[in-house]
């Protein structure tokens, strides 16, 4: 059936839920959101292997507006997490609006009608489908296929991405992965089903999500090989659960627990004069580093394989206590030679040595160069998000693009961060759209697009301010894409960017009006 919503959002994590919870707040009732899953929570529902967890202290990544004073740890853990998601959707009242299992196979904007038609299907028919076709997300679809799941039509006036940056998992291209012919997935798509207890398991990849799965890894498998192409640098977790006492001064007093939450905030806050401004301040953290690494690997050989060659900084930092001794550990082996070829049951390196392998499990990150899948937005002259993007991902203040008008993008090009709580960018970007919606209704604005010169004029004040930071001091990273473009990081105080969001700036966008467009304050846009 085709149906029409005046708002449209994509995905229920933090920066879904999170705007639709201002929406209602400001009188907008009407609006849907759709969800590939069968629950909310994001990257937080489908991150769920062993030891899964947060790297920033509970009480600032959450929102600001509903504090938990119950935390059972200063870092929450993933269960903990998701369950705070879920009462955010219960307290507000948001289910109702939610499309759950709802594949969005793509959004193209209708120039004529000013409005988005987005084209949606079952997600447990769309994965099925894709499963027996070995398609990948963002491969074109044969649309004549008599065994492609039916598609329904929403059509709304603004469309909103929630998807989180770091949601579409990547894969290394390593010869004959086709032929391997154990069990392998990556560690978004945990196979919790398959016992590895006993086995031989290969993990390739050592960033955030590896460092936290293969010490629970380690404690049952008979070996745990680790393919390392580049070792990350890694901090002391300063984790500890929450006293009792603590929770119930939280609950009496919500000022209490506001102030550790503004006293973490500054802490985190004060790590930018040495990641973006003065990056040879980073030295004092590499000392710490390093001995963290001395104090927890008693071999020398393994010391110099895990110890960087790059400036700290450059790429993420990492916290965690019990990595480096599980690397310590007599059934774990960190290989660093690179694979040269994967067979149907063992891994060959670069030197010819070939090691049997029951499992393979990918350690490996995900697509932050796309913050949206290919062929998924579609805006002016059916151009794709992708393609308009030929240098790279950019966005004017992370939220809107050119040549894409009533598109809001939550988490988007340069609003990552390698110091502080993404949930504080988040709720920044939702203001904005706000303040935007806002006007729209006021001044009865039937289409808003930002300029181009405008776009571009941000984005050349962004690669400014990036090029004398840490993260471009010459290591390969995520944050950067291959022609040496910062398209991932905010690098700038994160208070900085909560002031250029503050209020929708109309001088810099296009906007127009429809005579047959009537706005009234308290109502939702029309459709």
């Amino acid at each position: 059936m085709s149906k029409t919503t005046p708002i449209a959002i994509i995905g229920t994590g933090f920066a879904g839920l999170g705007m639709a919870i201002k929406l209602k707040e400001a009188g907008f009732e009407d609006f849907v959101i759709l969800e590939q899953g069968n629950d909310v929570g994001g990257t937080w529902r489908d991150n769920h292997y062993p030891g899964c967890a947060c790297d920033v202290q509970s009480a600032l990544y959450s929102f600001s507006f509903e504090q938990n004073p119950n935390w059972s740890r200063m870092y929450a853990q993933q269960s903990e997490i998701l369950d705070y998601l879920r009462h955010c959707a219960e307290k507000y009242d948001l289910k109702r609006h939610i499309r759950f299992n709802t594949h969005v196979a793509g959004a193209h904007f209708d120039e004529k009608r000013n409005q988005w038609t987005v084209e949606t299907t079952s997600s447990p028919e769309m994965w099925a489908y894709m499963q027996k076709h070995d398609l990948k997300p963002g491969e074109a679809l044969d649309r004549d296929d008599p065994e492609l799941p039916a598609f329904n039509t929403l059509t709304a006036r603004v469309l909103i991405s929630g998807m989180g940056g770091l949601s579409t998992p990547a894969y290394p291209n390593l010869p004959g992965l086709d032929a391997f012919e154990g069990k392998r997935f990556h560690s978004q798509d945990w196979d919790h089903q398959y016992d590895l207890k006993g086995k031989r398991v290969a993990v390739i990849g050592t960033g955030a999500s590896a460092i936290q799965f293969v010490p629970e890894l380690a404690k049952d498998v008979a070996r745990l090989d680790l393919y390392q192409r580049t070792p990350p640098w890694i901090m002391p977790k300063p984790d500890r659960e929450m006293k009792s006492w603590e929770k119930a001064v939280f609950r009496r007093v919500p000022a209490a627990q506001s102030a550790l939450r503004n006293k973490i905030y500054w802490q985190l806050e004060s790590r930018v004069l040495a990641l973006a401004l003065n990056p040879r301040l980073m030295k004092i953290a590499e000392l710490e580093a390093r001995r963290h690494i001395r104090s927890q690997i008693p071999g020398k050989a393994l010391r110099k394989a895990v110890t960087p060659d790059y400036t700290i900084g450059c790429k993420r930092i990492l916290l965690s206590n019990n990595y480096y001794p599980a690397l310590a550990q007599s059934n774990v082996d960190v290989l660093t030679d690179g694979i040269g070829e994967i067979r149907a049951h063992s891994i060959v390196d670069s030197n010819g040595v070939e090691r049997e392998v029951d499992a393979i499990i990918f350690g490996t990150g995900f697509k932050a160069q796309e913050p949206v899948p290919a062929r998924m937005i579609f805006g002016r002259n059916g151009e794709d998000l992708l393609d308009a993007w030929k240098e790279g991902a950019e966005a004017y203040k992370g939220t809107t693009v050119n040549g894409f008008p009533n598109f809001f993008m939550l988490v988007g090009p340069n609003t990552g961060l390698g110091h502080s709580s993404m949930v504080y960018m988040i709720e920044s970007q939702i203001q904005y759209v706000m303040s935007a919606l806002t006007r729209m209704k006021q001044e009865g604005w039937e289409a808003v697009e930002v300029a181009e010169k405008a776009q571009s004029k941000y984005n050349a004040m962004l690669q400014s301010k990036s090029g004398d930071s840490v993260w471009q001091s010459g290591c390969n990273s995520w944050y950067i894409n291959e022609n040496g473009k910062n398209t991932t990081l905010w690098p700038s105080f994160t208070w900085a960017f909560r002031q250029q969001t503050s209020q929708f700036d109309a001088e810099h966008y296009h906007c127009e009006t429809s005579s047959t467009l009537k706005a009234v304050a308290g109502e939702a846009l029309p459709a």
